[in-house]
């Protein structure tokens, strides 16, 4: 464990990861994939260590009472880890995403020509809630792209994140690598360590993962660059002709993600001139399969069993099996309440008209659109290159999906003609 009692300690620290991710990136390509795949390997040999930690951590966390979802997130299973280490060969696998070139937007003058290529970012932090394979997952990131890494977790799965640093560290010591690639701050640091994080200006990006108010946490906290993931509260726009069997696909598939469900659609706006009787099979659905059905007053005589949602309901995200109806009068209002209440980066539309799908994708402000098909979030999708940490709904250099597109930027280079 890195020694850290100051914060000229830490500062010291952050450049230690800056040059071991440029000692990787001069390591070469082959280099980190070996390493890539060398931490899959290590991760496979240490899945009986990772799950007795990973039991230690849950079973000190129902004495703590930690919030069930959050229990969910931690509990790790041998599928999960699997999961984990198949991603991390598909990284090994994949291109090299960095040096790739594309012309400069134009010239400043006729003697000058100019072009950009793809380079790490530098440092990149990530503050995690639980979900202790996002470590390996966001190392392999790392690694891939020639970024050093900072992790800090949560203390509920303190032994776990220990004993999946320890696999990391191997790979990387069988292939030379210095340790500080991956950084880890470790409970015993404590918050001030974290406090440090959110302020050192050798960090280039801070990627928060968990419940919305970890996020908003550090997104308030932080004096360096963040990217804020979102998670729940997706809405789903039930137009006049879109059929019940793909708004019930859409809504049951979506709470299917594990173990997080980061696109569940968890508000479905009904256009008031839907079928009166497709809602009320679509409840009795919901219902069939456990979940709990609000509506606005509006819907509430048409649906005698519903509950009343809240005015704060529609902002939240509920971050489990519940879901509420509003009605709506066309896929303007649609589209303005999804803009004002929902996460903003996945919502959804399920229609028969494509016009009504275009003017939809115009109005609603969302990272990701989809139409007439399940929004459930895959880390693991059938292209490796679209491997992803999560979601985020931020408007500008990453938007959507949070993935090597994250971890990279473009340097851009000039060059005189004469």
């Amino acid at each position: 464990m890195v020694n850290l009692t100051t914060q000229a300690d830490f500062s010291a620290a952050v450049e230690q990861v800056r040059q071991a991710g440029r000692d990787l990136v001069t390591a070469g390509f082959d280099t980190q994939t070996r390493l890539l795949e060398g931490v899959a390997t290590a991760i496979e040999a240490s899945f009986d260590d990772i799950l007795e930690a990973n039991t230690l951590d849950l079973e000190a966390s129902l004495e703590m009472a930690v919030p069930e979802r959050v229990l969910d997130w931690l509990k790790l299973t041998p599928e999960r880890l699997q999961t984990t280490a198949k991603i991390l060969r598909r990284l090994a696998y994949l291109g090299d995403p960095r040096g790739l070139l594309h012309p400069a937007p134009s010239r400043l003058s006729k003697a000058v020509a100019g072009y950009g290529q793809v380079v790490p970012l530098g440092v990149i932090a990530m503050i995690y809630e639980a979900f202790p394979e996002l470590a390996a997952i966001a190392a392999g990131l790392s690694l891939r792209t020639g970024n050093g890494l900072i992790l800090k977790g949560s203390n509920e799965a303190s032994q776990t994140n220990q004993a999946i640093l320890q696999a990391l560290h191997q790979a990387l010591d069988s292939v030379g690598l210095s340790p500080y690639c991956i950084l880890s701050l470790t409970e015993e640091q404590g918050d001030v360590a974290r406090s440090w994080l959110l302020q050192d200006p050798g960090i280039d990006l801070i990627i928060p993962y968990g419940r919305p108010s970890l996020v908003q946490q550090v997104v308030r906290q932080a004096g360096v660059p963040v990217l804020p993931t979102a998670m729940g509260n997706c809405y789903l726009y039930w137009s006049p002709t879109g059929q019940l069997d793909t708004v019930t696909h859409m809504v049951l598939d979506s709470h299917r993600g594990e173990p997080d469900a980061v696109n569940a659609v968890e508000k479905v706006l009904v256009h008031r001139g839907g079928n009166p009787s497709a809602l009320v099979q679509l409840c009795h659905t919901l219902w069939d399969q456990d979940f709990e059905v609000l509506a606005d007053e509006d819907l509430l005589p048409d649906l005698p069993n519903v509950k009343l949602a809240a005015e704060t309901d529609w902002k939240r995200p509920f971050l489990g099996k519940t879901v509420a109806l509003r009605l709506v009068d066309s896929v303007q209002t649609a589209a303005t309440l999804i803009n004002r209440y929902s996460n903003g980066h996945a919502n959804a539309i399920a229609t028969e008209t494509y016009a009504e799908s275009s003017r939809f994708t115009q109005l609603a402000t969302s990272s990701v659109i989809y139409i007439n098909t399940s929004p459930r979030f895959v880390r693991n999708p059938a292209q490796a290159s679209s491997i992803a940490l999560g979601m985020t709904a931020q408007r500008g250099r990453c938007n959507g999906f949070v993935g090597l597109g994250a971890f990279v930027t473009t340097q851009h280079i000039l060059q005189g003609l004469e």
